[in-house]
C-alpha cells in the first residue's frame, strides 16, 4: 500500500469516527431542545447544554486533529476514548 493510499485510509477512519462521536453529541442538543419545547427544561438548562456540547466537540477535534492523521487513526483503531460529552463537562470551581 502506498504513502499515499495509507494517508487516504487513514483520513477515513479519522472522519468517520469524529462523524460519529459528534453525532452522538449533536444527538443530546437535539434531546434538551425536545425537553425544552416539552416544558421539562429551562432556558437557562438548555443554554448549559450547549455550552457542554461546544466544549465536547471542541475536545473531539482537537483529538482528531492534533496528531498528524496516521497517529489518529492508529489511536482510534487500537483504543478510542470514549464519553466526550464527560470530558466536555464544566469544571466544578473549588
Amino acid at each position: 500500500m502506498s504513502d499515499k493510499s495509507k494517508r487516504r485510509a487513514a483520513r477515513s477512519v479519522v472522519a468517520e469516527y469524529h462523524q460519529a462521536e459528534l453525532g452522538d453529541l449533536v444527538a443530546r442538543v437535539g434531546e434538551a431542545v425536545d425537553r425544552y419545547r416539552a416544558g421539562e427544561l429551562d432556558a437557562f438548562d438548555v443554554d448549559r447544554i450547549l455550552f457542554q456540547y461546544s466544549r465536547a466537540a471542541k475536545e473531539l477535534w482537537k483529538y482528531c486533529n492534533y496528531f498528524q492523521v496516521e497517529i489518529a487513526a492508529a489511536m482510534i483503531q487500537e483504543q478510542p476514548p470514549h464519553d466526550w460529552w464527560e470530558r466536555g463537562a464544566p469544571r466544578e470551581r473549588s
